[in-house]
């Protein structure tokens, strides 16, 4: 009579421990931050924890900065987003259909995707400087006033916007080539033998096709998005005044420059929430739409 087999546990031994360390390592800030947003703790001038409860969730819901910083933070990565997503789908098709350098120009089209946030930044510093930078050098040729690319509220927005599109384009074009590589062939052959024009093979195919991906590429750039700093920070500091101050932005102003860490741990879970309700709506709006194109 054979034996059923016991399981090995040697290997449940080894695994156990690693798994308590990485669940140990991701809970314990996200506790003991949950833990300090209750009380008032800060670090210059040094004052004692005191239990306050939902005090600093009051205090930030009741701010006019916050409500200002999460309204910049929506314009940037929403507008951003939407035109990366353009720009990138429109140039994977383009370099799908193998134009002449299509080798040369997807390794520069991927070129900033690699750069350092800061890096960039700064080189954007110096282009779009407001009196020595060489994008206005270049308007002046034609007559035109400095503009105040960093000084002005909706210019510097614009800025902040149009760095990101540039960084941050070559992730969907990479992406949404290699979908658009995955596609069948046969399909597409069948429609122009057809003589179903490119516009709506695009419509009635390449799009519906490529919704899930679609999705995807959109979702992991708004997450992403949402934590910019580095970009803002070197770009224009939240400024003029709060009027280009993000979420993460303002979190850091309060926890480094404020020392007030009571008041940032609770910012933080407030944003926290804030991507989790978007990314919970989302998801399911696309998931309604997936539906409706199969």
């Amino acid at each position: 009579m054979s034996q059923t087999p016991q399981p090995d546990r040697v290997k449940y031994a080894f695994i156990f421990p690693a798994f308590l360390l990485v669940l140990t390592i991701t809970l314990f800030p996200l506790i003991y931050a949950l833990v300090v947003s209750f009380q008032t703790i800060r670090i210059v001038p040094p004052v004692p924890p005191k239990f306050v409860g939902f005090d600093n969730y009051a205090e930030i819901l009741a701010s006019a900065r916050f409500w200002g910083s999460i309204q910049v933070t929506a314009v940037i990565v929403f507008v951003s987003v939407a035109l990366q997503y353009v720009l990138g789908f429109a140039l994977a098709l383009t370099l799908h259909h193998n134009v002449p350098g299509a080798s040369l120009y997807r390794v520069s089209f991927l070129l900033p995707m690699f750069l350092a946030p800061v890096s960039v930044a700064l080189i954007a510093r110096m282009l779009f400087h407001p009196v020595l930078g060489p994008v206005n050098e270049f308007f002046t040729l034609f007559g035109l006033e400095n503009l105040p690319f960093l000084t002005s509220p909706s210019f510097a927005i614009a800025t902040l916007i149009t760095v990101e599109i540039w960084q941050w384009t070559p992730f969907v074009v990479l992406l949404m080539l290699a979908g658009l590589q995955g596609l069948p062939s046969e399909v597409f052959e069948a429609a122009r033998v057809d003589n179903i024009s490119a516009w709506r093979r695009f419509r009635d195919l390449t799009f519906p096709m490529l919704l899930p991906l679609s999705v995807a590429v959109v979702f992991i750039r708004v997450i992403e998005g949402f934590k910019i700093i580095d970009t803002v920070f070197v770009l224009t500091g939240g400024g003029p005044g709060t009027s280009t101050e993000t979420l993460t932005l303002f979190a850091y102003n309060e926890g480094f420059k404020k020392f007030n860490i009571g008041m940032t741990s609770a910012l933080s879970f407030l944003f926290l929430i804030v991507v989790i309700l978007f990314g919970t709506l989302y998801l399911a709006a696309a998931q309604r739409m997936i539906r409706r194109y199969q």
